[in-house]
């Protein structure tokens, strides 16, 4: 596997994240033998250490910004909590989720005593109904959306679906297991379908103005020429 290279200057990398994929092993994990992070990948491959500037679980693809060095990592994480850079995350969700929806709802921090406010933007951009049974119903609904998080919580953009009945398909966690197995049995898709697609922002050492974007993995490809789906990214 090769590292798909979205941006590149003196201050950053930004990639494209596969699916399944840990951005970096925890200090006490015991799977570091068993597979390749993602920072180990780019070590490997053009023998540079990174540094994450934010997060992306596992199980989501698409965009990440790393910094070359430590300390530009700082200045750029100010954009995220400043509300200074833009992301857009797609996700294939189960049911007709509405046209647009403000999801004002706290999420569960790190310490899962704890709830932290949370703010989703979604809009829906395209639907289908296949006529696929899925138990209780004859049929299937399933809708792409647009999702714009204003805030960084774990598993925000999950959760919040979830929370609207608008659950991600393939989501282990949050999602619909009997919709997860129609899209594994009907269409050999066994991945999460949330895919961070774009990130909009002013460099803050160059003043440049960068709207970045992450191509979709090949299953989603596949599943927009089947459902005929506009891709939203091109």
């Amino acid at each position: 596997m090769s590292v798909t290279i979205i941006f590149e200057d003196e201050h950053i990398l930004c990639v494209s994240k596969p699916n399944n994929m840990l951005v970096h092993h925890a200090h006490h994990s015991r799977n570091i033998a068993e597979e390749t992070s993602l920072l180990q990948l780019i070590k490997d491959e053009k023998g540079l250490k990174v540094y994450p500037i934010h997060r992306l679980d596992r199980k989501t693809s698409g965009i990440i910004l790393l910094a070359k060095e430590k300390e530009f990592v700082s200045k750029f994480q100010k954009l995220f909590t400043n509300n200074k850079i833009e992301k857009t995350y797609y996700g294939i969700v189960r049911g007709f989720s509405p046209d647009e929806k403000t999801i004002d709802s706290p999420v569960k921090g790190g310490d899962a005593n704890t709830h932290k406010e949370a703010l989703t933007y979604l809009q829906t951009l395209e639907k289908i109904t296949l006529n696929i049974p899925v138990k209780p119903y004859n049929s299937s609904r399933y809708s792409l959306v647009e999702l714009k998080p204003k805030t960084g919580r774990m598993h925000q953009l999950r959760v919040h679906a979830n929370k609207i009945s608008y659950p991600l398909i393939g989501d282990p966690k949050y999602g619909d297991k009997n919709h997860n197995v129609m899209f594994e049995e009907n269409f050999n898709c066994k991945k999460m379908f949330l895919h961070a697609g774009k990130l909009e922002f002013t460099h803050p050492f160059s003043s440049e103005k960068l709207i970045l974007k992450a191509n979709f993995p090949k299953d989603w490809i596949s599943l927009f020429k089947e459902f005929s789906w506009k891709n939203p990214l091109q």
